[in-house]
């Protein structure tokens, strides 16, 4: 999938096309949930996750999601940022979108924490389950 965005962003969800340094920088130095997460951590997370997301402009990554999943049962959304410098332009809306309603795994239902961003994953149906966890009812049963 590559989807353009307004003002020449764009989706990506090619796993080649991630910058590793830049994801790991933003997750180790600037993120409250992944401080202190190796660069090694970083790319084993990146390599088990069932999709990764980026967000770009001129070629450079602003932003990414990864989705954790069996593809069934329950889906993972973790790891979701947007570089300061590009904030207020509804990206993170943008991407959150594309990772919980885009490609694959758009029925199945989510779960996420967070302790910060509880409005935007609201308008995607997630409810508050507790201080930090959010869940979202997948489009289809769980069960066999």
């Amino acid at each position: 999938m590559r989807r353009a965005l307004p003002d020449g962003f764009e989706l990506d969800d090619e796993p080649a096309r991630l910058d590793l340094d830049a994801i790991h920088r933003f997750l180790c130095d600037e993120s409250y949930w992944a401080k202190g997460r190796s660069r090694e951590q970083v790319a084993a997370s990146i390599a088990g996750s069932a999709r990764v997301i980026g967000l770009y402009r001129d070629g450079r990554l602003l932003g990414f999601a990864r989705v954790i999943t069996d593809g069934v049962t329950r889906a993972y959304l973790a790891d979701v940022f947007v570089l300061a410098e590009a904030r207020g332009h509804g990206l993170g809306t943008e991407l959150v979108r594309e990772a919980v309603e885009g490609g694959p795994h758009g029925d199945v239902p989510f779960m996420l924490h967070t302790a910060d961003a509880h409005a935007l994953y609201e308008r995607f149906g997630f409810l508050r389950t507790g201080e930090k966890t959010m869940e979202r009812p997948g489009r289809r049963p769980s069960g066999p």
